[in-house]
């Protein structure tokens, strides 16, 4: 005599077909989401002198701190003054960009927010310099 445990079957084809839809829907949805990605090209070794003249060469400078204070052209500036300070900017020198010198200890989020703020007042692009030792 046979009991109902034993003839018990899992039937798994649900679950399995489910678990495919989904893996469909990721690789279907995985291109079509927008990624920031930063590449930092190989730049020549600079010395503190050099990297100074390159600043002195941009009419726009931005400096983050490690406080994560932010420095308009030697001006400290607040995220809003930033803006108003880089549309100001702007409206002189649209074709240049901005130079960005970002402290190693500064939140990854003041960076972003500086960057968007770039953005969203008209530049093109924003040249992230990297300070030598």
């Amino acid at each position: 005599m046979m009991t109902d445990l034993e003839d018990a079957e899992i039937n798994l084809t649900p679950l399995i077909d489910v678990v495919f839809v989904i893996l469909m829907m990721f690789i279907i949805a995985a291109p079509l989401l927008e990624q920031e990605q930063v590449s930092l090209a190989q730049g020549p070794s600079l010395t503190t002198e050099q990297a100074k003249t390159i600043e002195s060469q941009s009419p726009i400078v931005i400096h983050v701190h490690a406080d994560n204070s932010i420095v308009l052209n030697h001006l400290p500036v607040s995220l809003e003054q930033l803006e108003l300070g880089l549309r100001q900017a702007y409206a002189k020198n649209g074709k240049v960009h901005p130079q960005l010198f970002q402290d190693e200890q500064a939140s990854f989020g003041t960076y972003q927010h500086v960057k968007n703020t770039v953005a969203k007042v008209g530049f093109d692009n924003l040249d992230v310099i990297l300070r030598p030792d």
